[in-house]
């Protein structure tokens, strides 16, 4: 089993930034790829962002890519979002998941996925 726990979500304004954090823990945290994705009222969960094992090997939505990045620490089990020049349209709960997987088009989408945290709230306003 493996848990995690987000925080840093909050309210922004359109422009503005927020550093999402995931905290891991019950397994070896290297072991997982890890990815966040999103939930917007009304809407279906989607894929965000993904990186590998290592942190070597990033994927992005074509939405968020140049303006998120995602990265982890892996001694400090965690991973984050760096969310900046937000939009209204990112407004959303925000997960993040671990896989086992090592293909792309697993980590890419939340079948690949088997932990996910409880998510965080994050509302751009106009």
């Amino acid at each position: 089993q493996v848990q995690l726990v987000e925080s840093g979500g909050g309210l922004v304004q359109a422009g503005g930034s927020l550093r999402l954090s995931c905290a891991a823990s019950g397994r070896t945290f290297s072991n997982y790829a890890m990815g966040w994705f999103r939930q917007a009222p009304g809407k279906e969960r989607e894929f965000v962002a993904a990186l590998n094992r290592s942190g070597g090997s990033t994927y992005y939505a074509d939405s968020v890519k140049g303006r998120f990045t995602i990265s982890r620490d892996n001694a400090k089990s965690t991973v984050y979002l760096q969310m900046n020049s937000l939009r209204p349209e990112d407004t959303a709960v925000y997960y993040c998941a671990a896989s086992r997987s090592l293909a792309i088009a697993a980590i890419t989408s939340e079948n690949g996925y088997s932990y996910w945290g409880q998510g965080t709230q994050v509302t751009v306003s106009s």
